[in-house]
């Protein structure tokens, strides 16, 4: 069976002390609550160890929100696979639409990241999803498809059904836009049915894909009534714990 998962993504916010400070609060939230998900923080490098020594994994998992496509070597301030795990955490945020666009990170890039993941034993949340433009003019299914293919579709039934997918309407992010509950089911369904073609049912239907655009306490219990949304990757309102365990608990 699939897992329900939030993630938070805090990408590039919060210091140290503000992040451990932060991760303190929701450990302790969830502490006194009976979540029916698993419960995620992506945290910047800087606080990895840090957060993992504040934090009982067995109620919040730790992930990182990125790392290098080389395991070792001279590639001066990359943050390799193995150097994650070092620290404790289990998950990692690749493919994100901000590392797509800012960092010019291709498909062939990311399929070495997924790789390196999966040999050091951490869980890729790995990102896909179109630009307004892509949406407006009808492409969206096909670019999503393609993302998936150019990177994934050389991985065995076995080492793609460790993955996590995540669905980021990139149009949705920071915009104002937001998509509906509907269109954020239509792409999770088609992205199964991607999966079904290449890996099986099963293996689709074992696969959690999360939405990532814009998910608030406000949308997150519609959003997670659909079949195919089987939770969320959270930005902005991953950064305050009230806001963060509103969603958690629309579940």
């Amino acid at each position: 069976m699939r897992k329900n998962i939030v993630a938070g993504n805090w990408k590039m916010n919060t210091t140290l002390q503000e992040g451990v400070a932060l991760a303190e609060e929701v450990n302790a939230a969830l502490a006194g609550a009976q979540p029916k998900c698993d419960v995620v923080i992506c945290v910047p490098f800087t606080h990895l160890a840090s957060v993992n020594a504040v934090i009982d994994q067995n109620r919040l998992g730790l992930g990182a929100e990125n790392c290098a496509d080389h395991e070792k070597g001279a590639y001066t301030g990359e943050v390799s696979a193995p150097m994650v795990a070092s620290t404790g955490a289990k998950y990692v945020i690749l493919g994100h639409s901000e590392r797509r666009q800012y960092y010019g990170e291709t498909s062939e890039i990311l399929t070495e990241k997924v790789k390196l993941a999966l040999a050091n034993g951490l869980t890729p949340i790995f990102c896909i999803g179109e630009v307004l433009e892509e949406r407006e003019n009808g492409t969206y299914n096909e670019v999503v498809k393609k993302q998936i293919e150019d990177a994934l579709f050389g991985f065995s039934a076995e080492e793609f059904g460790k993955l996590v997918l995540a669905y980021e309407p990139v149009w949705a992010i920071g915009t104002g836009k937001t998509a509906t509950a509907e269109q954020a089911e239509d792409m999770h369904a088609h992205i199964r049915n991607v999966i079904a073609g290449k890996y099986g049912q099963e293996v689709a239907d074992n696969t959690s894909i999360l939405y990532g655009g814009s998910c608030k306490p406000s949308n997150a219990a519609e959003l997670f009534a659909k079949p195919d949304v089987d939770g969320g990757l959270i930005g902005g309102a991953a950064l305050k714990c009230d806001d963060f365990m509103g969603i958690v608990n629309a579940f």
